[in-house]
């Protein structure tokens, strides 16, 4: 059961979108994104009245990331608003993109009139076929009595069990129907009921089995994240001196730098990470899915462990790995009561020495590091000097490719809910627009964009949407004038045949914009970066500057991510 706070008016007859709006208060939804069409404008002209703050943004695209930045900070349901047909298509990529990542949005669609549907009318599209494989529900609204009951649904399912997005589709002459609102102040769903709790028996079995494992590994994701576990995974990981790598999504989840982190894992992560889930004789996963960029080879991953999996997703349990000891439940509950299981058990904790001297070898002979250079700027270094200059304070929302890999290994992550990025679907584009609602989730963090001058000419367009609301957002590009992960993968594994990857060569001259320029354009302050002795320094200036700006640093062109898990391969034979 969902309680639902029963705010604003009520019961009395209003039209179907003016009680839309008082189901968004009673859901404490204060700030939504959107972009208005044919379809949703009764939508829209009850937003006039609403009292909720919308953010025109320049693309639907941009709305649905930045609901998703949005949701990701504050730990609330996300909102964004399109129109009928296109506006409904181009929310499909971010649909799919909080599907992946299990990022809680709702969406609501505009929708050609009743009578029009079937027919091929204009701006007509079969929005619920279309996103039906990508969503964990959707509704198309066929009785405007419905709606507020389908909208506190809605909420209740995206937020609960494991988050995702829903879809709400609205034909337009049911929105601005005249109906009896009455506030919903419970929402009850008999056939979906998530399993949280966990088995008692199965948390005892799985406490046992860290207390005997002599090489054990705690590999935690988002859903620790989402969970809000991140203090009870710390309190596990602490009481059993445990080794503890996060995923791309789990970073946060477990402060860093710390003795007992091994930094991130997966195809980019730290050696003493891979190596540690190779050797480990126990591995217990929390809120993570054993996907492709974390295994390697699956058929060799961790060839020597045994699995405790505890997620709240019953279909994630032996999806990829087969768990010998499977755990279905909430993250932060089954956490807590793993611990008081395993303190209860008095373990040896000498017993883990030999193995923290082994992985400590690790750590010494493979560091992350990277060859500097007094002419040029590496990019590890824009990302460390950013770490220098915020403390490790700053929310961070990254775009996708080589940059996202260089944020990840070098920036320090000390709590969740400061990085924001796009995991499982990789969606370039992300990152500008996913820090608009970063931003308003938390008005008094500082909020950076890293991104390269592939990605951020997706979405450059929610630069006209910073200025308009004012955000002081600093974006800054690593520019390398490549599609940098692209033509990494094609001098290593296609022989150096390098095929549509240079943004920069046009008869001689450069072909992509003047970022400075186009910043300026914006009415945003652009910063142009060439000199690594006063990157620091430069950076600091424009970090505590009020406003927005974007800095363009020309980073060495060809700097390859390492190390890396290559395709096919075993995490034991990362190269680089």
């Amino acid at each position: 059961m969902s309680t639902v706070e029963a705010v604003g008016k009520e019961v009395g007859r209003m039209r179907a979108v003016d009680a839309l709006m008082e189901c968004l208060k009673a859901e404490g939804v204060d700030v939504v994104f959107g972009y208005p069409g044919g379809a949703n404008l009764p939508t829209y002209d009850a937003f006039v009245d609403a009292g909720i703050r919308h953010v025109l943004v320049r693309h639907e695209a941009g709305g649905g990331h930045a609901a998703e930045g949005y949701a990701k900070v504050a730990g609330q349901v996300g909102v964004c608003f399109g129109t009928s047909g296109p506006g409904a298509t181009n929310l499909v990529t971010p649909i799919v993109d909080a599907m992946m990542d299990s990022v809680p949005v709702v969406f609501f669609t505009g929708q050609v009139r009743t009578e029009l549907l079937g027919t091929d009318g204009f701006q007509e599209a079969d929005t619920i076929g279309i996103t039906m494989p990508a969503v964990k529900h959707s509704f198309l609204i066929t009785d405007p009595r419905e709606l507020p009951r389908v909208i506190h649904e809605a909420f209740h399912i995206a937020r609960t069990g494991r988050p995702g997005p829903v879809v709400i589709d609205l034909p337009m002459d049911l929105s601005k129907a005249d109906i009896a609102y009455e506030p919903v102040t419970d929402v009850q769903l008999p056939g979906y009921q998530p399993r949280t709790t966990g088995n008692a028996k199965q948390i005892k079995q799985a406490a046992r089995a860290l207390a005997s494992a002599r090489r054990p590994v705690i590999y935690a994701g988002g859903g620790v994240v989402a969970a809000e576990g991140a203090d009870e995974l710390r309190a596990l990981v602490r009481a059993g001196r445990f080794p503890v790598t996060c995923t791309l999504m789990g970073l946060g989840a477990y402060p860093a730098p710390d003795p007992l982190w091994l930094g991130m894992l997966g195809m980019h992560g730290t050696r003493a990470a891979n190596y540690a889930m190779d050797e480990a004789d126990l591995i217990c996963c929390v809120g993570a899915r054993f996907d492709d960029r974390i295994t390697g080879k699956l058929s060799e991953f961790a060839p020597r462990a045994k699995f405790i999996h505890i997620d709240v997703d019953p279909a994630e349990i032996s999806k990829n790995v087969p768990a010998h000891i499977p755990i279905v439940g909430d993250a932060k509950q089954i956490l807590g009561r793993l611990t008081e299981e395993y303190q209860g058990l008095d373990a040896d904790h000498d017993r883990l020495d030999a193995w923290w001297q082994r992985i400590h070898a690790w750590q010494e002979r493979h560091p992350l590091r990277y060859d500097a250079d007094d002419q040029r700027i590496k990019p590890q270094a824009v990302i460390q000097a950013l770490n220098r200059v915020t403390d490790g304070e700053a929310i961070v929302c990254s775009d996708v490719g080589q940059h996202q890999m260089w944020a990840a290994q070098y920036y320090d992550f000390p709590a969740p809910r400061r990085w924001v990025n796009s995991g499982g679907l990789g969606t370039m584009g992300f990152g500008l627009p996913s820090a608009i609602g970063a931003q308003l989730a938390d008005l008094d963090r500082t909020t950076i964009v890293v991104t390269g001058d592939g990605s951020i000419q997706m979405n450059i367009q929610e630069l006209a949407t910073i200025k308009q609301e004012n955000l002081p957002v600093k974006v800054i590009c690593l520019n390398n004038g490549y599609l940098g992960m692209v033509r990494q993968w094609q001098e290593l594994f296609w022989q150096e045949r390098y095929s549509h990857v240079d943004m920069n060569t046009f008869g001689g001259e450069e072909a992509s914009p003047d970022f400075v320029k186009l910043a300026d354009a914006y009415g945003i302050r652009g910063v142009r970066l060439t000199d690594p002795a006063t990157l620091e320094d430069d950076l600091r200036a424009v970090i505590e500057a009020e406003g927005p700006a974007f800095v363009d640093v020309r980073v060495v062109r060809d700097e390859k991510v390492y190390p890396m898990i290559a395709p096919g391969e075993a995490a034991r034979d990362m190269v680089g």
